[in-house]
């Protein structure tokens, strides 16, 4: 039987409206894009957790961090499941780096019109939720 849930963080890191994604590697996820983003350890707050999931796998540097949205993942093929804490900075600082390449092989920017294929699970879930309007009304207001 699986484990109890865990909870992930994903961070939409946002320059121009637009936000930066990373092809994953490893057993979970390999080969679908996803966010910058990881695990929630103890005592951690959301905010906390974003910031530093996205140093450590980018390099770039987030603030002004907030929630945007909450989504319930279940991986049945692997007996995995995560409750994922969507988060939004548009206060990004840095040049993106792979600094993780047994995490991700390669990074982009992406807007929700030019999303990559394939997509992580909990990315379909976002896509079909009711918190994709108001994460797209955020990422025309980092636009400008």
């Amino acid at each position: 039987m699986a484990s109890s849930p865990r909870v992930g963080v994903g961070v939409f890191a946002v320059r121009a409206g637009r936000f930066l994604m990373g092809r994953r590697r490893g057993a979970h996820g390999e080969g679908t894009w996803s966010l910058p983003g990881g695990h929630l350890e103890y005592g951690e707050s959301f905010e906390t957790a974003a910031a530093r999931e996205v140093l450590e796998e980018t390099g770039l540097t987030v603030s002004s961090l907030r929630p945007v949205a909450v989504t319930n993942d279940v991986f049945a093929a692997e007996s995995r499941h995560y409750v994922t804490v969507w988060m939004l900075s548009t206060e990004v600082e840095g040049t993106p780096e792979v600094r993780e390449p047994d995490k991700f092989v390669a990074q982009s920017w992406f807007d929700l019109d030019t999303l990559p294929v394939p997509l992580f699970l909990p990315w379909e879930q976002l896509l079909r939720s009711p918190f994709i309007a108001g994460i797209r009304t955020a990422l025309a207001a980092g636009r400008s």
